[in-house]
């Protein structure tokens, strides 16, 4: 029997929570709209807060069949004293046409419709906001130290709970049972039916009589002894056997590679550290089982915690290479390639020493991208300097494991942020 379970359990103040995720489900594209303008106007760091959503009234409204006017029709309306046929209307003056925005002066004709407002708690909010988005090509390559478990069909138990009892093997084995214990004493049963019958067509005698006296009682016993076998017997009951198992779980490792050389003011820093945090952000809320490796580089590439990343004034020349380098001692060291799904993320202006530009590419194209499902870059400056030049070159021969984007203002990075990390096959 179809069972359907309806949870009407009530949110705050008396509010349906089917009623409010199918109003999320079905104004989807306009508070997706709706958070893309919020984020503009809220610092990185105050990204994970819930919004005030405003959705224009005519959004809002449903189509509904009606029947339409056809032909012409004359009407007259009563107390009409200002118009005759064939008069243009003007729009309402003041507030009346402003859509009850607030933007108008203040009128005693005319009429508008607010926008519809509502609020997105911060999981609501933080959902629409990383909504399609994955880390690209991740796949499973070894169990995590920590499995996780999911329930498996096993074959048939002979206990169990009545939800879990399967019909069809419990009634094969009751028959099957039934044919065993009954197969003596039917042949037996079908044997003295015989000599009864034979019995009965003979001259009646006195042994004949006695003997059929005593055939009809072992007939009825027999009877007997094969209607008391149980139609089902709790031997015969089969239930359906779940155990569980452990299925793969992704383990990844992201690098947040961040040059903090001299050429890196504290504009093209601040765009690094909101692209880095935006990133720590998704990566922390969707993959449970996920390494970042912090690594800051300006003459020399140090690994560091994340209050070292985003907060240390540490500064100096640049040679991009060293970061490169550290990040594969690293993997060798911590991350195998056939254990581990490796992603990078580089931010930088692109000013590098003009002679390891080109080692740079060489160490991403032979040593570090073999071993990396996806590598990012984003350049914090316009000028496409050296290091810019090198990267066009890598991206023309890595295919889709290597991406490259310019980042010049704060309102560009979750397009960009969006580009990268999109999931496969769905639009930025």
């Amino acid at each position: 029997m179809l069972q359907q379970i309806i949870d009407r359990r009530l949110a705050g103040k008396n509010k349906s929570i089917g009623n409010r995720e199918r109003f999320l489900r079905r104004y989807k594209e306009q508070i997706r709209g709706a958070v893309r303008r919020a984020i503009d106007g809220r610092g990185i760091r105050d990204l994970e807060r819930g919004e005030e959503i405003r959705i224009p009234k005519k959004d809002l409204n449903e189509p509904v069949f009606h029947h339409g006017q056809g032909g012409v029709r004359d009407i007259v309306h009563p107390g009409n004293r200002e118009y005759i046929r064939g008069d243009r209307i003007e729009r309402p003056k003041g507030g009346g046409g402003s859509g009850g925005k607030g933007g108008g002066q203040a009128s005693d004709s005319g009429e508008g419709d607010d926008d519809f407002v509502f609020s997105l708690s911060k999981e609501e909010f933080m959902q629409v906001f990383f909504d399609d988005l994955a880390l690209p090509h991740l796949i499973r390559t070894q169990l995590a130290e920590t499995p996780e478990w999911k329930s498996h069909r096993a074959g048939l138990t002979s206990d169990g709970t009545p939800n879990n009892l399967h019909v069809v093997r419990s009634m094969r084995g009751a028959l099957g049972r039934r044919i065993a214990l009954g197969a003596s004493s039917r042949r037996e049963l079908h044997e003295l039916e015989a000599e009864l019958l034979e019995l009965q067509g003979q001259p009646a005698t006195i042994v004949t009589s006695a003997r059929i006296v005593e055939l009809e009682e072992l007939i009825k016993h027999l009877r007997g002894r094969i209607a008391g076998i149980p139609f089902l017997d709790p031997i015969d009951l089969r239930f359906r056997n779940r155990v569980k198992v452990p299925v793969p779980t992704s383990k990844a490792v992201m690098f947040c590679l961040m040059d903090v050389s001299g050429s890196m003011d504290e504009g093209r820093k601040e765009l690094s550290k909101r692209f880095f945090i935006l990133l720590y952000l998704f990566l922390t809320r969707h993959y449970e089982k996920i390494e970042i490796v912090f690594i800051r580089h300006h003459t020399q590439a140090q690994e560091v915690d994340e209050e070292g990343f985003f907060h240390s004034t540490e500064t100096g020349g640049t040679v991009v290479s060293s970061a490169l380098v550290l990040m594969e001692e690293i993997i060798r060291a911590r991350f195998p390639s056939d254990q581990w799904n490796i992603y990078g993320a580089q931010a930088s202006d692109g000013d590098n020493w003009h002679h390891d530009s080109g080692r740079c590419r060489e160490l991403l194209e032979q040593k570090i991208l073999p071993l990396c499902r996806y590598y990012a870059y984003v350049q914090v400056a316009e000028p496409e300097q050296n290091l810019w030049e090198e990267y066009v070159r890598l991206a023309a021969v890595s295919g889709k494991h290597f991406a490259m984007r310019k980042v010049t203002e704060a309102a560009q990075i979750y397009p960009v942020f969006r580009d990268l990390f999109k999931k496969e096959g769905v639009q930025a």
